[in-house]
């Protein structure tokens, strides 16, 4: 089976860099590209789609609210027509780029309070949806799987590809566990390994509290910004491989 490997990417502005992008790069198989907002800028974009485009990996947008200094991270109060230009902005930004470099964008990936707030209003997510149809049809909708996100995408026509985040713990409601409670953000190497090993050889992950959840996903999302994130990256390919499973983009995932 083909899975892909996913990871926030080009989240700095100017001289400052979040992470290796480079050396993470060799590690995913879709790139969320940070669009100017929360982070990024021209040049850091244009450097991770030629980055991403030299290893095979797939471009996709990753916008977020226009926040630096809270890293998009800030429930900020747009109104649902202004998310949706800045989700237009950003996308537009990042294609007109991929399309100079002779490639392309093939998915979105909503950062943090931006994806949060979209996944919680029905009409927000089908109005962004539908715009991002309009933009692209064949563009690949970024979700968790049973979300508003996820059912806004598919009534607008567009592709889906559900995740599992292997750095972030989950509730008994399949939820985040917010990043301020102790153990929401998993950085230990065994952890990591015993979580992705979980949900391909069975499909759960363990809650917070210790219960099984069912995970239905093609996709492992490593944060850019978890710390040793280029080593967990490598950690999750590993564990792909050792299960007999395959790496892949996420438009070779779905085409399977």
């Amino acid at each position: 089976m083909k899975i892909d490997i996913n990871s926030d990417m080009g989240e700095g502005f100017g001289v400052y860099q979040l992470c290796d992008d480079a050396a993470l790069m060799k590690r995913v198989s879709s790139a969320n590209i940070a669009c100017g907002f929360h982070a990024g800028d021209p040049a850091i974009m244009t450097r991770m789609v030629r980055l991403a485009k030299a290893h095979g990996v797939g471009i996709g947008a990753h916008p977020g609210f226009p926040d630096r200094q809270g890293f998009g991270r800030k429930a900020l109060p747009f109104s649902a027509d202004e998310i949706c230009q800045q989700v237009i902005y950003q996308l537009g930004a990042l294609r007109a780029i991929a399309q100079v470099e002779g490639t392309r964008v093939a998915h979105v990936s909503f950062h943090a309070a931006m994806g949060t707030m979209i996944n919680r209003d029905a009409a927000l997510a089908s109005q962004v949806m539908q715009a991002i149809a309009r933009i692209d049809p064949m563009l690949i909708i970024f979700s968790q799987p049973d979300t508003l996100i996820e059912r806004a995408a598919a009534a607008a026509g567009l592709p889906a590809m559900t995740l599992f985040l292997a750095d972030r713990a989950y509730d008994a409601n399949g939820g985040l566990v917010p990043r301020g409670v102790a153990g929401a953000v998993i950085t230990g190497e065994q952890a990591v390994r015993a979580r992705v090993r979980q949900f391909l050889q069975h499909g759960t992950v363990t809650t917070l509290e210790g219960e099984l959840l069912p995970i239905r996903a093609r996709s492992i999302l490593i944060h850019s910004d978890t710390p040793g994130s280029v080593e967990l990256a490598g950690v999750v390919r590993s564990e792909i491989d050792a299960n007999g499973d395959c790496i892949a983009p996420a438009a070779d995932v779905l085409a399977q």
